[in-house]
């Protein structure tokens, strides 16, 4: 299983919104296949572990870090083919929240005398297919706030200077996130300050999958030279708009190729909870937050986001006018805070990321 799950991995970045999924073939004690799901509408990894084998797999043990389907979607059922490849017996990671599959897979693999056994590494499988398993519960986005700052709390001087506050190596590592999350959402006033182009660059020349870029902006501000505004053949870019938008602005949007988002308007702002539902519509099932302190505390207030990541450097610029990661009203008192549950720590270079799930 622990194969199984390293092969799941290799899909990451590739099978949004479909959930990570690797597969080994077992007969005799010797692996006779393997294979992970690699791309979304592809063939799922059981297919391709049966398509890797070297010889019958009658009568072998598959191991899956999921349920196997029992639906028809863009493949066909994956429970099917294991019956249909005599498979003897089925070793399952975690079964299966979608309301399509949840244990119907194993009801039908039981059904023709398949030995199914269940939860293995279900937690370390959970947290890998975290995005998935949100969105397919709630029809929402995962959504992971990064940030970097030095060791005062600030991301930017008191000119507005931030480059770098954190080094090559954890700049790489956010690149890595980018290409696992399919949406990044900024704020308008990023947009403004930096003309940030929001694509995604891979150490060593790597292919990488630009993710859909997500544009905040209440009154279409947006100026319309902006790199992502020109961008349309790169990525595909959403603003994300209220009433109080001018229409022709948005037309002229509209006409760069990308697509202008009309939300409700919530304390005259974007209701971010009504983006993520209208996000979610549109199969976005994960999304990288880099907005600058105004966003990022209004995602909090409207506790949209799942998770945090926050990369800190040892420096200390100081200045009461430097900008923090989250600004806003702020709480008024401590027991107010958002907490964060599940921390991990990891050393990257001479900085130092610090991940949490949220708790609200």
């Amino acid at each position: 299983m622990q194969l199984a799950y390293n092969l799941a991995q290799k899909g990451c970045g590739g099978v949004n919104p479909n959930p990570l999924v690797g597969a080994v073939i077992v007969k005799n004690d010797r692996i006779i296949g393997e294979g992970y799901h690699e791309i979304y509408g592809g063939p799922h990894a059981e297919v391709n572990a049966f398509r890797s084998a070297k010889e019958s797999v009658e009568g072998a043990t598959i191991y899956v870090t999921l349920e196997p389907c029992s639906h028809y979607g863009k493949t066909p059922p994956c429970a099917q083919a294991i019956v249909d490849n005599k498979i003897a017996r089925v070793v399952i990671g975690m079964l299966d929240p979608n309301p399509l599959v949840s244990g119907r897979g194993v009801k039908l693999l039981q059904e023709h005398g398949i030995d199914v056994e269940s939860d293995f590494l279900s937690a370390e499988l959970s947290q890998m297919n975290r995005v998935f398993l949100k969105f397919i519960q709630c029809k929402k986005p995962y959504v992971v706030m990064k940030t970097a700052m030095t060791l005062d709390g600030k991301i930017a001087s008191r000119t507005g200077d931030s480059r770098w506050v954190s080094n090559e190596q954890s700049r790489a590592r956010v690149h890595e996130l980018r290409n696992e999350l399919i949406g990044i959402m900024v704020g308008v006033d990023t947009v403004i300050a930096d003309d940030p182009i929001l694509t995604t660059r891979l150490a060593g020349n790597k292919k990488g999958r630009n993710p859909i870029r997500i544009v905040v902006d209440t009154q279409a501000r947006i100026p319309l030279d902006s790199k992502i505004l020109n961008t349309a053949n790169d990525a595909k870019t959403f603003v994300a708009v209220t009433s109080a938008a001018k229409q022709n602005k948005l037309d002229e949007i509209n006409a760069l190729g990308n697509e202008v988002l009309i939300i409700k308007e919530k304390d005259g702002r974007v209701d971010l909870n009504q983006l993520m539902q209208v996000l979610g519509e549109k199969g976005i099932d994960g999304i990288l937050l880099e907005g600058g302190a105004t966003l990022n505390y209004a995602a909090l207030e409207a506790q949209i986001i799942d998770e945090v990541h926050a990369y800190i450097a040892p420096k200390i610029i100081g200045g009461k006018d430097a900008k923090t990661p989250v600004g806003g009203e702020g709480i008024q008192v401590m027991k107010d805070a958002v907490n964060l549950q599940n921390i991990r720590f990891e050393n990257i270079a001479d900085d130092i990321l610090i991940i949490g799930d949220v708790v609200y």
